[in-house]
């Protein structure tokens, strides 16, 4: 017999919208397990799923999904989600290459409206899809699920307070998973809730507010006033009603006797304007393993369920975040003038080592991105060392912080951009693709690349050295060559690479941890009678003109190879190129990047023999351009 038998008569929402209520907490129940069951085979955000277990089930109860538009911010919290809207069947595919993503994504069913990864963004969407919906004169709801810390980002606010002042119907679902913002929930609180969005309330109120408008100004000021007020003093959630919400909560997230009567009364109001409804959960729910952690499995590796031990490999050499991290405390230790910053990712970027070592010099400014660099940018101002550390696809969201904060006025903030290149199970939303493009535009910038561990020791001793304008170094996620590290404040010449193999026919010009790659793509291009030269760049900018000049004036062809977009480090080097001449003589020139495409989640092996940047890939470039085939060839011995 099936041990979720509920669950296996559910295909789509449909399904589940033929169920009576009664049988609703044991679909939670078996979707819970399921949830468990996949994420312990394939890895994943954990947590913040099993927290939203019911209000799924609930969300899809009440609502028409997909006609009515169901939005989950940041998207991680979805499992449950995709199990009951026809995902089930692939659900062990989850991050796997090929298989579901760990996100909501609009190419992969109709019932992600919108996809998402990074946070705060599903208010601003749902608005727009209400104003379209207005627009169209068609009648569904939009909701939006925002949580797990997606309300620290000023763009959630930007965007309530354009719903607040717009008459569109937009429900907007707090999912308070960290800590209640209001009282704490309840029986009298549920009961609040349900009264307040019952239609009869409702219509009450708004024949209240049609009264009051008859008022001389200033007594229609003062109900107005003492309408939220007194709502706020009630349930809590002034701070909403003056953003313009009609708020309701807190209520318990876990129970369906409290979730399905709200959610229906705020789906059939006849109100006009925004409802935001305050849902309190538990992150873990139902997974004692889960809630018993720190984390409460936030991002987990596959796991024994009955235990909940997460199966890791042996690490061969360290991560590249706790090289950066131990580097950038034996910095401290020297300077006290050196600080970190984080945007929500302390244990993300290694700086929870950093905190624990230097308290009241590490800032969690919450998913903050552009307060981040602003705020380094004023530390800056007043003699400080600040090392802002961000991962790449989240500096993004910054970037004219980094442009009119930082480098337009010559700051030396750091950046040490974690999770550079393509990072495997993550997929597209967090490949650190664009940096190297959107920073070496910036005047002034000095951008550094380590090709191994060692070498990323050096540069962030380097950048804590350099006092006379923005620097970044940007570096990959997951383990290190096993380079043996050197002593603390050993620097790095600024704009200067190094030759680590003398050939004198093709030259490979290798940014970042490509390097290996570069040396096994050399070995190959020696036996096939193509003696070749292995250059380590370090610096995207400034480019060493000499090493470039002497690559090219030695060897017939040229090669670049980064883990980057095109429009980076390979187009530098080409432009310097053209200014110099050096494409005068006949050199040939190939630049190897990132593909004009966004590259699916996969192992991070396969990803980069997908994009063009493995060793095979670089003996096909240089067979090609040199007059063989340009297809990818295979090393000649076993």
């Amino acid at each position: 017999m099936s041990a979720t038998p509920i669950l296996d008569a559910v295909t789509t929402p449909e399904d589940l919208r033929r169920l009576p209520d009664s049988d609703l907490a044991v679909l939670a129940e078996e979707l819970r397990r399921e949830t468990v069951a996949a994420v312990s085979v394939t890895g994943g955000h954990l947590g913040a799923s099993l927290g939203v277990v019911e209000l799924t089930v609930a969300l899809h109860s009440v609502f028409d999904t997909p006609h009515d538009r169901l939005i989950w911010d940041v998207g991680h919290q979805a499992y449950p989600h995709k199990i009951l809207t026809g995902r089930r069947d692939r659900i062990r595919t989850l991050r796997q290459g090929g298989g579901l993503s760990g996100f909501t994504k609009r190419a992969e069913s109709d019932y992600d409206p919108f996809g998402a990864a990074h946070s705060s963004t599903s208010i601003s969407a749902g608005l727009g899809m209400a104003v379209a919906r207005d627009m169209d004169g068609r009648a569904n709801n939009v909701v939006c699920v925002i949580g797990d810390g997606a309300m620290s980002a000023g763009m959630a606010y930007e965007a309530m307070n354009n719903a607040g002042a717009m008459k569109s119907r937009l429900i907007v679902i707090l999912n308070d998973n960290d800590m209640s913002i209001a009282r704490p929930v309840g029986a009298m609180s549920a009961y609040l809730s349900r009264l307040l969005s019952s239609p009869a309330f409702v219509h009450l109120r708004e024949i209240g507010k049609r009264l009051s408008g008859q008022l001389p100004r200033p007594m229609h000021e003062a109900a107005r006033k003492l309408d939220t007020y007194t709502r706020g003093m009630a349930i809590g959630g002034t701070l909403f009603e003056e953003l313009g919400f009609y708020y309701l909560g807190p209520i318990d997230g876990h129970d369906l006797d409290h979730l399905l009567p709200i959610l229906r009364n705020a789906r059939d109001s006849e109100r006009q304007g925004p409802t935001l409804i305050h849902v309190v959960t538990q992150k873990g729910k139902g997974y004692a393993p889960a809630e018993a952690a720190a984390d409460k499995y936030h991002g987990v590796a596959k796991f024994d369920v009955v235990t909940g031990a997460q199966v890791k490999a042996k690490a061969a050499a360290p991560a590249y975040t706790k090289v950066f991290a131990d580097s950038l405390i034996a910095a401290a230790d020297r300077d006290p003038k050196i600080v970190a910053i984080t945007a929500a990712m302390p244990s993300g970027t290694g700086l929870d080592h950093f905190q624990a070592r230097h308290p009241k010099r590490c800032f969690d400014v919450g998913i903050a991105e552009q307060h981040a660099v602003t705020f380094a940018a004023g530390l800056a101002c007043e003699g400080y060392k600040p090392f802002a550390a961000i991962y790449s696809t989240f500096l993004q969201r910054g970037y004219d912080q980094v442009v009119h904060d930082v480098a337009l006025q010559s700051l030396p903030v750091r950046f040490a951009i974690d999770r550079a290149g393509l990072v495997g199970a993550d997929g597209p939303t967090h490949a650190g693709a664009f940096d190297l493009g959107y920073l070496g535009a910036l005047p002034g910038f000095t951008i550094m690349a380590p090709s191994d561990e060692a070498e990323l020791v050096r540069m962030i001793a380097t950048a804590a050295a350099i006092d006379d304008g923005p620097s970044a170094v940007r570096f990959p996620r997951g383990e290190g060559t096993g380079a043996a590290l050197p002593a603390y404040g050993e620097t790095v010449p600024i704009g200067k690479g190094r030759i680590v193999r003398e050939g004198s026919r093709v030259a490979l010009l290798s940014l970042g941890t490509r390097l290996g790659e570069c040396l096994k793509a050399a070995e190959e291009l020696a036996a096939r009678g193509l003696s070749t030269t292995v250059a380590d760049a370090r610096f995207a900018k400034p480019l060493d003109a000499d090493l470039i000049a002497r690559l090219a004036r030695e060897h017939e062809m040229l090669i670049t190879v980064e883990e980057g977009a095109l429009g980076g480090f390979g187009a530098f080097v080409l432009q310097h190129l053209a200014g110099i001449g050096a494409l005068d003589r006949g050199l040939r020139v190939r630049t190897l990047a990132l593909p004009d495409r966004f590259i699916d989640q996969d192992a991070p092996d396969r990803m980069y023999a997908a994009a063009g940047l493995d060793a095979a890939s670089i003996v096909g470039a240089a067979m090609g351009a040199l007059g063989g085939t340009q297809a990818r060839l295979r090393p000649i011995r076993a």
